[in-house]
């Protein structure tokens, strides 16, 4: 089989063992955030609206609730702490794409997806205002994503998308000058589609911010179950201290078990890799360049996503994608040796330069997949449940976009939203096991090949691209 770039990095074991001895297992962001914590829900009360989970997702559900109607009485439960699970473990891209990028968008929903562009542009936009209005310290910048080819098949593709206008193409001399890898070839810079954030500092100023508007949060509070029997109308959500009837629930899961049984096989748990580095000195961010700070990608299915933060460390993630049979979600996996070496070596291949960096953090957590790779919507027991997950991955800025579908579903609102095909239509379900992780490993394999093969895709991806089921970063 042939080689990539990365399979011929040869980097020194040794090197990559002492970039990640002393490192710390646990999300960077979360580590030592100053975020208040919430009292445990307990007895038996009554809201007009109940939201079940206490990330992005249900945040912003709550958020934008107390907006629509202050007098509203709002509580969040939250099985553990806000923000533990995906909200505080990201790469913090807060990306315009509703579909998970232009191919998969343009494969699923061709007609619609000028206007998904538009309101993933607008939703992305808000979320810059909202930070400005509310002066939110999230480490917010406007930078833009720079996807580089680091193969020779991937060049052409990217010339193609270049518009020069928000989308600017760099041949192999450009985009070393703009950031310095010996893997480069070429870039293409989407300007207005990304910012990148400090995810930690975004769930903590949105949990200060809901609770300012008068929504409850409750942690340590995991839902067990939903009794939608009543006859005077409520949904009663269950806890192990009490139960709270609502009027109105919001579910947002994200990767855990949907409380609906009817999506429980719509989503797997699928666990995904970060390091993060030591601050940088300025010899050595001189020696990448970056001085345009955007958020960087690499084009193959394996992929790699990686990002400066606010005081020049660099966030590396990505290219393992690891599925557990049974779609278990455990502490365990959070640590994953042979996934950390992997990363460190491919990072030092990227950036032969850094030699000696050492990584500060490591840290693993899971990925709400669905078979379309973004998010769908789903309403439950004659419309006072809403549902939202499968952000697969892309969730940052598209979770604000889902807590305004759920409340217009909730409302029994029509909308330019909830009249959008991609929102009215729920992708297939995940097989039982053990075809589901029959069917991921050999996914998996397929797309390394394809890696390994100028891209080119074997018979299990083509077929699952025609039955609208293929994989497209």
């Amino acid at each position: 089989m042939p080689e990539t770039v990365f399979d011929r990095s040869h980097v020194n074991p040794a090197l990559v063992a002492a970039s990640l001895g002393g490192s710390t297992l646990g999300s960077y962001w979360l580590d030592g955030l100053d975020v208040p914590t919430w009292p445990v829900f307990a007895g038996s009360e009554r809201f007009d609206l109940v939201v079940v989970g206490g990330g992005y997702t249900g945040l912003w559900t709550a958020l934008l609730a107390k907006h629509r109607d202050p007098s509203a009485r709002v509580a969040v439960l939250e099985g553990r702490t806000v923000g533990w699970a995906a909200s505080g473990r990201n790469g913090g891209f807060c990306e315009a794409s509703l579909t998970h990028g232009e191919a998969n968008g343009e494969k699923r929903w061709p007609r619609e997806l000028d206007q998904l562009n538009r309101l993933g542009l607008e939703n992305l936009d808000e979320i810059e205002a909202t930070v400005a209005a509310g002066g939110w310290d999230v480490d917010f910048e406007r930078t833009g994503t720079l996807s580089v080819a680091v193969e020779p098949y991937q060049v052409a593709g990217l010339r193609d998308a270049a518009d020069g206008d928000t989308e600017l193409f760099f041949d192999e001399a450009a985009v070393r000058a703009e950031v310095d890898s010996p893997t480069y070839l070429a870039g293409l810079w989407s300007t207005r589609t990304t910012a990148v954030l400090d995810p930690g500092k975004l769930v903590a100023a949105l949990a200060v911010a809901c609770a300012e508007a008068g929504v409850e949060i409750f942690e340590r509070s995991a839902v067990r179950g939903l009794d939608t029997r009543s006859t005077a109308g409520a949904v009663v959500v269950e806890t192990k201290q009490g139960t709270a009837a609502a009027a109105r629930v919001a579910l947002a899961t994200n990767a855990f078990p949907s409380l609906l049984g009817r999506y429980r096989l719509h989503t797997v748990p699928v666990y995904d890799y970060v390091l993060m580095t030591e601050p940088l000195t300025d010899a050595q961010i001189a020696s990448i360049g970056w001085q345009n700070r955007q958020g960087l990608s690499d084009l193959a299915n394996q992929f790699h996503y990686y990002r400066l933060t606010a005081d020049n460390r660099i966030l590396w993630g990505g290219y393992d994608a690891v599925y557990h049979y049974g779609g278990h979600i455990r502490p365990e996996y959070d640590d994953r040796p042979q996934s950390f070496a992997t990363l460190a070596a491919h990072f030092f291949a990227t950036f032969p330069q850094l030699e000696g960096v050492r990584f500060s953090h490591r840290w693993g957590g899971v990925i709400d997949t669905s078979t379309r790779f973004n998010a769908f919507f789903g309403r439950a027991s004659r419309g006072r449940i809403s549902y939202a997950a499968g952000f697969t991955g892309l969730g940052v800025a598209a979770t604000r976009f889902a807590a305004n579908v759920m409340l217009d579903h909730l409302g029994g609102l029509d909308t330019e939203r909830t009249a959008l095909q991609m929102v009215r239509s729920v992708p297939p379900p995940f097989p039982p096991e053990p075809a589901a992780y029959l069917g991921v490993q050999a996914t998996r394999w397929s797309m390394d090949r394809a890696d390994h093969n100028e891209g080119k895709r074997n018979l299990l991806l083509k077929t699952l691209d025609a039955a609208g089921l293929g994989f497209d970063s």
